[in-house]
């Protein structure tokens, strides 16, 4: 059903995204599909590297180990975007789109007032790439 699973991560905030890891992960090995893990960055120095070239290696160090953790085959896809908290849904959707996915997953949180003046990302993408999108909230405590 699914060949080509994307998934987009913040790599300042995997703590957040365990379990839409997880999910994709599980998703992957269910279906023998590969994941490409996705993320921007600044052309700018920040907190996580000093520059896209030294992003784009701890991005690539990411998906190897997961594909390690998670028995599933898995590669990188980092873009440079310069103003992340303005342009970075256009930019996400059209790396997207670029990859071909049969699904995306994406972390999410329960959704708070904010959200009324500014929509999500993972809304953006949903409402706006060919791939199916499953959303996973992170904040949601399942029985047992």
């Amino acid at each position: 059903m699914f060949r080509h699973i994307v998934v987009p991560v913040d790599l300042r905030h995997l703590d957040q995204m365990q379990r839409a890891l997880r999910v994709a992960a599980d998703m992957a090995r269910h279906y023998g599909a590969r994941v490409t893990y996705i993320s921007a960055t600044p052309s700018a120095p920040s907190t996580i590297a000093r520059s896209p070239e030294e992003f784009e290696g701890k991005l690539r160090a990411f998906a190897a180990s997961r594909s390690e953790v998670d028995g599933a085959q898995a590669a990188s896809h980092m873009f440079v975007v310069n103003d992340l908290s303005g342009d970075l849904d256009h930019f996400l959707s059209r790396e997207i789109d670029g990859l071909n996915p049969d699904l995306v997953i994406m972390a999410s949180h329960r959704p708070g007032a904010g959200d009324y003046f500014w929509p999500s990302h993972g809304g953006h993408v949903a409402a706006h790439v060919a791939a199916s999108v499953l959303l996973v909230r992170e904040d949601v405590t399942l029985p047992g």
